[in-house]
């Protein structure tokens, strides 16, 4: 058997788990912010507020940039215009924030985006406690899988371990 450096076979199962757990559970990775685009997307007009994780649009933005859509601008253009850097905020995020906001838009009107709507009954994620039994079940088996996947790992480590220790 060929010798492997310990730390390299830890390196590729850890890899191997993450991505599984991605695969199953969906990636529950975001982008950090650094502080200095932080600071740099808080220059921006259009910027309410920045966290490590997420910006909060100003609603005039998010309204005018629902209009812009409606006028036929694409997301990105809209955002581009807007004077963001797709490269820093991510090439998905003019897309899908554009369509939150126009849901929020269709169902509340333009008081629904100039209000904060988040707790009264809003337009964004399912809270966890409120899973069907089949999303529950999904979440479940895909823990479980991780689970096995870890003691898989740990079988492997400790073989490699006593292995290690016969020489």
């Amino acid at each position: 058997m060929k010798k492997v450096p310990l730390l390299w076979v830890f390196c590729v199962l850890i890899r191997v788990l993450v991505r599984e757990r991605d695969k199953n559970m969906g990636n529950l990775n975001r982008t950090l912010f650094t502080e200095e685009n932080m600071r740099r997307l808080e220059t921006n007009p259009n910027v309410q507020h920045v966290s490590e994780t997420n910006i909060t649009y100003t609603p005039e933005f998010k309204l005018a940039a629902v209009k812009a859509y409606e006028e036929g601008e694409t997301p990105a253009e809209i955002f581009i215009k807007a004077g963001f850097d797709l490269d820093l905020i991510g090439h998905k995020k003019p897309k899908d924030s554009l369509k939150r906001w126009r849901d929020t838009y269709a169902k509340y009107g333009e008081t629904g985006i100039k209000e904060e709507r988040r707790g009264k009954g809003s337009t964004g994620r399912k809270p966890t406690g409120d899973l069907s039994a089949e999303e529950e079940l999904k979440r479940a088996r895909a823990k479980i899988k991780l689970l096995e996947a870890e003691v898989d790992f740990l079988k492997k480590l400790e073989a490699l371990e006593r292995q290690k220790r016969k020489r």
